[in-house]
């Protein structure tokens, strides 16, 4: 378990976490100091309880604000994944219809020329395809 001190609001405080996150812990303490730092300056000396309340309000606020802006991405990353689907499965019966009109328009060009070389007279020496 590792361990940070950080100061917060002019108070030292010894924080736990998992090993490798001291770093990070480090500087969200540094980001909640800075928020009381500018809301003392905003708002003067009002007591370090409610500057430390206020700067929990703003992060919940952020946090709030962010969980609704990713529910809406994920809504629309939803929506397109399935637009993806409904556009391969209309470019997969398209390319179906392509393959089909070839093979047809194929197979009615082997009958015209079985057709054609039916009806040439025997012997002539000249055939189609």
């Amino acid at each position: 378990m590792g361990t940070v001190n950080a100061t917060i609001a002019g108070r030292q405080f010894r924080l736990a976490c998992e090993d490798g996150q001291e770093p990070h812990l480090q500087a969200l303490a540094k980001d909640i100091d800075q928020r009381i730092i500018d809301l003392r300056a905003r708002f003067g000396e009002i007591g370090d309880t409610r500057l430390t309340v206020m700067a929990a309000l703003m992060v919940a606020d952020e946090n709030s604000e962010l969980t609704r802006k990713l529910r809406l991405l994920e809504e629309e990353v939803a929506a397109l994944q399935d637009a993806r689907v409904v556009a391969a499965d209309r470019a997969k019966a398209a390319s179906d219809a392509v393959v089909g009109a070839f093979n047809s328009a194929a197979e009615r060009l082997e009958g015209i020329t079985r057709k054609l070389n039916h009806s040439l007279p025997a012997g002539t020496g000249v055939g189609i395809g």
